[in-house]
């Protein structure tokens, strides 16, 4: 279990960093880009219309290229959002995994014949106690929107 979880985390975190590197290269990539197609269209512009006329037109590229930025990363963080799976989904899938699992019943077993039946109900009640607090502690953090 322990080991799966740890995995998982190395998996989305390996997922990031190279999603990051890789927009980040792109970003510097397509700046340098922009900008020498900027000075290129000013320099055009000026020439045929102006000084504020070229500064209206680099003003304009960036703007344009900025608006594609946005929709773009927009756009991917739905489809991450939309692919990702859901953290009571998860969680429920995790606890359905653990109670099937034939090695973890047969150590609460042993766990129940060394404790004993009566020294164990106090146990489970505040163990109990504290999945409620957090399972309603999750619920909150569902129901709160999300960005």
């Amino acid at each position: 279990m322990l080991h799966r979880m740890i995995a998982e985390v190395k998996e989305s975190t390996g997922h990031t960093v190279r999603l990051t590197s890789l927009a980040l290269a792109a970003a510097v990539g397509l700046f340098i880009t922009t900008c020498f197609l900027c000075a290129a269209a000013f320099v055009a512009v000026l020439q045929h219309y102006g000084l504020v006329a070229a500064c209206l037109t680099g003003a304009a590229i960036f703007f344009v290229v900025t608006l594609i930025a946005a929709i773009s990363y927009m756009v991917r963080k739905r489809a991450v959002a939309k692919h990702a799976p859901r953290p009571a989904e998860a969680a429920r899938s995790a606890a359905q995994s653990l109670l099937a699992d034939p090695m973890l019943l047969a150590s609460g077993l042993q766990v129940v014949r060394m404790i004993g039946i009566k020294r164990l109900i106090p146990i489970l009640a505040v163990g109990g106690l504290a999945l409620g607090l957090l399972v309603r502690g999750q619920m909150a953090d569902e129901a709160e929107p999300a960005e």
